[in-house]
């Protein structure tokens, strides 16, 4: 993993929306996703968001948004000017900024090309595809429903609409070898202009992928050949010019998703839409909030309320360090520990640090930088459990 440090910019702020709906559920996929055959009515939808946008703006006043995530769900089933009226609901209840990143996820089965133009006239200026492989029998052994070809021709149409865009693989599919994986990631480089996201396939709890994976019917590869996959994942990234910033995020020099920064930073965000996540400083101490699940409850929660949080827990001071340790040692460019110790009042464990430096999983720069190396990015939960304790 390269070591590229990016300056932290002032005053970050983030609006994350979610759209929960999608045409068909994944059976790898334990996001809070919901398949509707009845028509849903967007305009109803379209006024709680921006309803829920107000009272969250209410208490986080004063705030420039800094970057916006459309995500799902599947945010591309929206019509246009649904994305406009949510876009417009921001901007009109905080300051913008004027090189705000606005990111709306898609799934090939739904890009098309009047639709793409609808949603960069709204406001979206960068799009990521969840193209997850770029073989039809693994797309459909992933449940997909589109084909490569499908995923390669949205990708095209992605290219011609936005100046930015990325997408998605998923890899240590079953049957897959390191030389599979990298014959398949080449063509994805030669695809993607800046930025890839390339995840390990995971077998989550409550998902079909884990009954089947329980009853020995789906079988992922052993541990060796996923530590294979994944340092040919480092090498062809970092030689094709996108080298990882985040332990699953590659991008050319200057393309890293900015939104996804903010929540990496331990920055500020505001979570919208069903099951949304937040954290927000308020009257001086951060809050993590959440909205309820279910999209129908949450849409009646709103119109009722002003707001869906059904949760919006007060962050000690030991809550928040740990946070900012777990999600700031997944970047290249690593922590601060001054910021650290800032957030806890303690400072890290000088013993902890020369003993996990001893043994090859992190480096500390001469300006006392923390960073977690190559050999350290695979046990990177063991890492940050040590340092934390």
């Amino acid at each position: 993993m390269a070591s590229r440090e990016r300056p932290r910019p002032k005053d970050a702020f983030g609006v994350y929306v979610h759209w929960p709906f999608c045409l068909s559920k994944c059976p790898y996929c334990d996001f809070n996703s919901h398949v509707r055959h009845a028509p849903i009515d967007e305009q109803r939808f379209a006024r709680a968001f921006a309803r829920e946008i107000e009272t969250t703006a209410a208490r986080a006043p004063g705030r420039t948004v800094t970057s916006i995530f459309l995500g799902g769900g599947t945010p591309s089933l929206m019509q246009p000017q649904t994305v406009a009226a949510i876009l417009d609901a921001i901007g009109k209840h905080w300051r913008v900024a004027g090189n705000v990143e606005v990111t709306l996820e898609a799934n090939p089965t739904s890009v098309e090309a009047t639709r793409f133009r609808g949603y960069r006239a709204a406001g979206v200026n960068r799009v990521s595809l969840g193209v997850q492989a770029l073989d039809d029998a693994s797309l459909k052994a992933l449940g997909r429903l589109h084909t490569a070809r499908e995923a390669l021709d949205a990708v095209a149409i992605a290219r011609t609409a936005f100046d930015r865009y990325s997408f998605d693989l998923i890899y240590a599919r079953p049957d897959q070898t390191p030389q599979m994986w990298a014959d398949e990631l080449k063509l994805a480089i030669s695809e993607a202009a800046e930025h890839l996201s390339l995840y390990q396939l995971t077998i989550e709890e409550g998902t079909p992928f884990f009954g089947l994976h329980a009853a020995g019917k789906l079988k992922t590869p052993d541990e060796a050949v996923a530590r294979a996959l994944y340092d040919v994942t480092q090498e062809v990234c970092a030689h094709h010019g996108l080298p990882a910033y985040e332990i699953s995020n590659h991008a050319r020099e200057g393309a890293e998703c900015q939104h996804n920064l903010v929540y990496w930073r331990g920055e500020e965000y505001a979570g919208i839409g069903p099951g949304a996540h937040g954290r927000l400083d308020i009257d001086g101490a951060r809050h993590a909030t959440a909205t309820e699940k279910r999209p129908e409850a949450w849409l009646m929660r709103v119109e009722a309320n002003g707001h869906g949080v059904v949760t919006d827990d007060y962050l000690n001071s030991e809550e928040r360090a740990d946070e900012f340790l777990l999600m700031g040692l997944r970047l290249a460019e690593g922590i601060d520990p001054e910021r650290y110790a800032a957030l806890s009042g303690r400072t890290l464990d000088p013993h902890r640090i020369a003993v996990l430096r001893e043994e090859g999983a992190i480096t500390v720069d001469t300006d006392g930088r923390l960073r977690v190396t190559k050999d350290g990015f695979p046990v990177l939960d063991a890492v940050v459990a040590d340092l934390a304790a």
